[in-house]
């Protein structure tokens, strides 16, 4: 196990941050959701989809 470990560590590392990325991405959506913050950061005058970011 460790020789796997040690032969694909780079891949391994490389995937761990991949990983990373997508979660924090993912955390800052769902709290700018919360916030009642839209997901394209453009404003909501002109948006086709307002209705769907901000139900009432």
């Amino acid at each position: 196990m460790i020789d796997y470990l040690i032969a694909n560590a780079g891949t391994i590392i490389v995937l761990a941050v991949l990983v990373a990325a997508i979660v924090a991405i993912v955390v800052k959506m769902i709290r700018d959701k919360k916030k009642g913050k839209g997901l394209c950061s453009c404003g909501c005058a002109g948006c086709p989809s307002k209705d769907t970011c901000h139900k009432k």
